[in-house]
């Protein structure tokens, strides 16, 4: 393991000092929780909030997407840890701009433990929270069952839409209604091609043959749905969208939004390899490629691997996707 850092323990506080000192003029700590990474013009009077929040380790998710027409707040765990109710609540005081708050995440079973216990929190300071839970991993429960996987890639689609809507100033049960219909309209697929260390524990997290791929495994290293020899790049990426493509089901003529995302050590030009075939399976497939977002924008610390996330659009979806929106990790104008 070679890794540019101090102590382990110290990692995602140092991260933050350093990540604050580069972007201050768009994020901020709260004052209250060192955790809590708030906009830095938060709180937004009149506004819905979105709050997010997850384990460190997966830049750009979670903590990436604070901006404008992006969530609004970000919980920081350790890595590949949820955070403390206490410190999504901190977020959700120093974000609420009186219009209510929308917590929008992965689900992940320890997440939603302590988030829910912050929305009970939040409750007896009288402000309203509704829960949306992304679940877009096609590999992590079956289609009857979508409401039990894990929270992947698909997870940028959802907060784009999220908060393009409260940025135009959507109510909150109309931002919860946009963001539900954007995680039930979004289906994703990885491979995963090496595993990553986390700096407390200082060992991989899984092992895997130098000649060896899987499909399917999540972005902790939960276990695939296939393990096999490593493949090319353009039957890698038949795999992941006959996945994705067949689950929701897409249907000929849907406008899709597409992701290639690189997991953490997959190079762009990877990326790009893998997109190509992708765009000419979905073209192949009748469906209408709207926008293309490639790069990283979901990782496992130095995870080689890709996943490819698919969004069906209708028309109020493509008007919020195409929204302006800025983060130090995205921008779109």
């Amino acid at each position: 393991m070679k890794k540019i850092i101090n102590e382990p323990m110290d990692f995602v506080d140092e991260m933050l000092e350093g990540l604050l000192l580069a972007h201050g003029g768009q994020l901020k700590a709260a004052e209250s929780d060192p955790r809590a990474i708030i906009r830095a013009d938060a709180p937004v009077s009149g506004k819905v909030a979105i709050l997010t929040g997850g384990g460190s380790g997966h830049l750009p998710v979670f903590l990436g997407y604070v901006g404008e027409g992006l969530a609004d707040g970000c919980s920081v765990g350790n890595v590949f840890s949820s955070p403390s109710a206490e410190t999504m609540y901190e977020a959700t005081l120093a974000t609420h701009g009186g219009a209510g708050c929308l917590y929008l995440y992965g689900h992940y079973s320890g997440d939603t433990m302590n988030f829910d216990m912050a929305a009970e929190m939040a409750a007896m300071d009288d402000i309203r929270v509704e829960t949306v839970l992304v679940s877009d991993d096609v590999a992590s429960a079956p289609p009857d069952q979508w409401q039990r996987r894990r929270g992947v890639g698909g997870l940028f689609f959802v907060y784009k839409i999220a908060g393009a809507a409260a940025a135009e100033g959507m109510d909150l049960d109309n931002v919860a209604r946009v963001a539900r219909a954007a995680s039930q309209s979004v289906r994703s697929m990885g491979v995963a091609l090496s595993p990553c260390t986390v700096p407390a524990a200082g060992v991989p997290t899984f092992t895997i043959g130098d000649a060896e791929m899987e499909i399917g495994m999540g972005i902790h290293g939960e276990a695939g749905v296939h393990r096999g020899p490593l493949e090319t790049a353009d039957s890698i990426a038949t795999r992941l969208v006959d996945a994705v493509v067949n689950d929701l089901p897409f249907e000929r003529g849907d406008r899709v939004a597409v992701l290639v995302n690189g997991l953490g050590a997959t190079p762009p030009e990877e990326l790009y390899i893998l997109y190509r075939r992708v765009r000419h399976l979905l073209d192949e497939a009748g469906l209408v490629t709207y926008r293309s977002y490639v790069g990283e924008y979901a990782t496992s610390l130095e995870m080689a691997g890709a996943s490819v996330s698919l969004l069906r659009l209708d028309d109020e979806l493509t008007r919020l996707l195409d929204a302006p929106a800025r983060s130090p990790f995205f921008q779109q104008s």
